[in-house]
């Protein structure tokens, strides 16, 4: 069963990836999410299926799962920096994703260099992630509420593996119940990234929360020069004047 529905999951979300919107602040950081997170479920679809029984390549399967989930995690994580601070912040990026890393770094001097420590460590990227969104939700973003509803339905499904008992309701196995949470989480996320606005809804980096402005051409003479609207407008009114006193 739980390999049905990893197998659900990676091709719902093959399925979706190349549908994200290329307009949007971030979409190539989106698309390389969903692409490697649709990756590493067809892999966990291939270890539920057949190498579960085989302790030394099952081994080696979640050690390669593990590093596909820190390529989905600072692939989102850039995706949402771009997308709630701006292109001009993107350096924001670094800080954020060395916090996983030089914790890991801390784990594994202390003899902890396991796939749990780098699960672990994948943790605090997601809450990174989250206090972006929540920093953007509480400033207006349009995809601020959208987002914190996908990762919340996404950290629900998790909780449906990781809480002894959490599935035993929905007559499931962990496994089974986690990727089926991950499926609803999956297409939520793709709804709130699609509909969070294109690039030229962003021109100059606008703040989150902010409307952008919109952009009036300037009026030009015959040769493409620009003239200056307040001249314009104080010739307008010299032009009007004498109609107005007659």
């Amino acid at each position: 069963m739980a390999s049905l529905t990893d197998l659900a999951l990676g091709l719902v979300t093959l399925y979706l990836a190349p549908r994200l919107p290329r307009d949007i602040e971030g979409a190539r950081y989106w698309r390389a999410a969903f692409a490697w997170a649709a990756v590493t479920a067809l892999v966990g679809a291939v270890y539920h299926g057949f190498l579960v029984g085989v302790p030394q390549v099952g081994e080696v399967t979640w050690a390669v799962m593990s590093t596909m989930v820190v390529l989905v995690m600072s692939f989102l994580l850039a995706a949402s920096v771009v997308q709630v601070l701006g292109r001009s912040r993107a350096v924001v990026f670094w800080p954020l994703r060395l916090l996983g890393v030089l914790a890991y770094v801390v784990l594994a001097a202390m003899g902890y260099s396991s796939i749990t420590a780098i699960m672990f460590c994948e943790s605090l990227t997601m809450a990174c992630v989250i206090g972006l969104w929540v920093w953007a939700w509480l400033r207006r973003h349009p995809a601020g509420r959208p987002m914190l509803v996908a990762i919340g339905v996404s950290i629900a499904g998790a909780l449906l593996r990781l809480v002894p008992g959490a599935a035993a309701p929905l007559r499931l196995d962990p496994d089974s119940a986690y990727h089926i949470g991950q499926i609803v989480g999956m297409v939520l996320l793709f709804r709130a990234a699609a509909g969070s606005g294109s690039r030229c809804e962003a021109v100059g980096d606008t703040p989150a929360g902010r409307s952008p402005q919109a952009v009036v051409a300037s009026p030009t003479s015959g040769d493409g020069r620009r003239l200056p609207t307040r001249r314009i407008k104080k010739a307008l009114s010299r032009c009007l004047r004498p109609l107005a006193r007659g």
